[in-house]
């Protein structure tokens, strides 16, 4: 072995020995602590006092790294009256004059029946989201990264066209009139990705030449197993982005429990997640960032 070769080993040993990851790599465990901190608010519905809890911690957590926040205030209006909701962006600057947008939603569905605290459906996203986060401060893309926390993804009553998607509606009509969605090459949005028996479906309103980048990514990495072959059409942060001609892809594991039986239950609990979930789709992520460079 050369001599440098032996010292990257050393180091990349070290790191192990030390519990850490390397810099420039995803950590599933801190995307999973991120998540247990997100439930153990318990549930988290638009304009709780749980949610600002969590959105402080978020810009807590993102106020660390080399980016610029941008707090996205507004008013929805929603079946319950006007309600106040807030995005949270993260903003990578790059050299390129392209931009790609990694999506997700930090708050939980109003359940006023039952103690939602939705770890994977709203806790997950907001996980992975911090972790790649930091990831992306310590890699110098040349695309400006943008990592967007949407609030108001759910409905609070059945679904409709204007009852749910709050955050992300906002803000793709907000980035038309700025020029943002002019420079966005793709938009990556995930959703209850943090379940232990991780099945990402091939969500069919997604663009299918990303959809399929992201497949044959993955293959590539030898995780084609968690990309599943079985489709499904799910209507989530992505579209709104899709219906103002953006490329954008949806990764969502929608099998979530025997029958998705946990979906929208006090059975979405943190002991239902694992970090290595996180970490699969983290690495296939990171990777479709580079290709797309």
């Amino acid at each position: 072995m050369h001599r440098r070769q032996a010292l990257i080993a050393a180091v990349a040993f070290a790191w192990q020995a030390c519990g850490q990851v390397r810099p420039g790599e995803f950590s599933g465990e801190a995307a999973l602590r991120h998540a247990r901190h997100a439930a153990a608010l318990g549930p988290r519905p638009p304009g709780s006092a749980a949610l600002e809890q969590l959105r402080s911690y978020i810009v807590k957590e993102l106020e660390k790294l080399r980016c610029e926040l941008l707090r996205d205030r507004f008013t929805a209006e929603t079946p319950l009256g006007p309600m106040k909701m807030e995005n949270l962006i993260a903003r990578f600057a790059g050299r390129s004059g392209r931009a790609v947008a990694i999506t997700g939603h930090y708050e939980t569905k109003w359940m006023p029946d039952i103690r939602f605290v939705g770890a994977n459906d709203g806790g997950a996203s907001t996980g992975f989201l911090l972790e790649l986060a930091r990831v992306v401060s310590q890699s110098g893309f040349r695309n400006e990264i943008l990592i967007v926390f949407f609030d108001g993804e759910e409905s609070f009553g059945p679904w409709s066209e204007t009852d749910g998607l709050y955050g992300s509606r906002h803000l793709a009509a907000r980035w038309a009139t700025d020029s943002t969605l002019s420079r966005l090459k793709a938009l990556i949005n995930v959703d209850m990705i943090g379940d232990r028996d991780l099945g990402i479906l091939r969500e069919m309103h997604s663009t299918p030449w990303l959809r399929e980048l992201v497949w044959r990514t993955a293959a590539e990495l030898g995780l084609g197993r968690h990309f599943l072959d079985r489709e499904a059409w799910v209507e989530d942060d992505h579209v709104p982005f899709l219906r103002r001609g953006v490329s954008a892809v949806n990764l969502i594991d929608f099998e979530y429990g025997p029958a998705n039986s946990y979906w929208h239950t006090e059975q979405d609990t943190p002991d239902k997640l694992s970090a290595e979930s996180f970490a699969v789709v983290g690495r296939v992520v990171l990777e479709v960032l580079r290709k797309l460079e």
